[in-house]
């Protein structure tokens, strides 16, 4: 299968027609018509339903569509990583994170690299672990930001000397916001939020010392900005990391939990990956 047809590929799934697709990419129909069939062919698949108005993917068109995706990005990040001079430092450095406080560390030495080579670019790809580690073993991103354990026989880690703290986002006249910290008793009969992957690592059941199924979770979320409207608008109860919500200028305030629970997280790529001089530098950073 040829970059040429997966690029035509995703033209017509873009377009959702042929002819649309067919005027991009300045060819004629019956040509590219033909190459899509041809793969179709190749693939032992169909991939396109062709109805009257528009094009549609099938099952196995929309997998190829997302795989395919992935294939010329990396081959744009591959291209951009060996076209560099041998003498300059410059290009991009793609880091996989979720929400956390210590992205500010991160920023920090993104910013002391970018002072000394202004043509190196960060890009940061938002998601939870199960997205940075695939993203990192597709090679779609340099560096995971992950807490908790890593699987050293895979991947090489260095901690960061940051923590991050477990508690409660809740609106300030609520009951439990005369509280200074906040504890498993207050929280065991009230609607909780919770983040799917702290109950996924198994940090809060651990600190419930209850399984997930005994407590009123009500709600999850994976970014805590939803989780946070959800808050105002009194659904419950959200279980989160500090310093991601400022609740300086809303209604909301943030309790920690007691007994205290902190997160360390470290920063993670793949071992025995070959590094841009950009990402170089930027682990010789982070090291010192």
């Amino acid at each position: 299968m040829e970059l040429r047809v997966l690029q035509y590929f995703l033209a017509v799934a873009r377009e959702q027609s042929i002819s649309g697709a067919a005027e991009f990419l300045h060819l004629s129909q019956p040509t590219l018509s033909r190459q899509i069939k041809d793969m179709e062919k190749e693939l032992g698949k169909q991939l396109l339903i062709r109805g009257n108005r528009r094009i549609t993917l099938t099952e196995e068109g929309m997998i190829l569509c997302k795989r395919a995706e992935e294939i010329m990005e990396l081959v744009k990040k591959t291209e951009s990583e060996i076209t560099l001079s041998d003498e300059s430092i410059a290009g991009d450095i793609y880091i996989g994170a979720g929400e956390s406080n210590s992205v500010g560390y991160i920023a920090k030495v993104a910013n002391a690299l970018r002072r000394e080579y202004p043509f190196v670019h960060f890009h940061i790809e938002s998601g939870d672990a199960q997205t940075v580690y695939e993203q990192l073993d597709k090679g779609l991103i340099d560096f995971g930001l992950l807490f908790g354990n890593i699987n050293l026989t895979k991947y090489n880690s260095i901690s960061l000397p940051t923590k991050d703290t477990w508690g409660v986002l809740m609106p300030k006249d609520s009951e439990l916001a005369q509280k200074d910290v906040i504890t498993p008793n207050d929280l065991m009969k009230e609607p909780l939020i919770v983040s799917r992957q702290g109950i996924t690592r198994g940090e809060l059941q651990n600190w419930f010392k209850l399984p997930e199924e005994k407590l009123n979770v009500v709600a999850t979320y994976n970014l805590l900005y939803n989780a946070s409207l959800l808050v105002e608008e009194g659904v419950g109860y959200a279980l989160c990391l500090d310093k991601i919500i400022n609740t300086s200028n809303c209604n909301l305030c943030f309790k920690p939990l007691y007994p205290k629970l902190e997160v360390s997280m470290s920063i993670v790529w793949k071992k025995h990956q070959v590094f841009s001089k950009a990402s170089n530098k930027f682990l010789d950073l982070i090291f010192q």
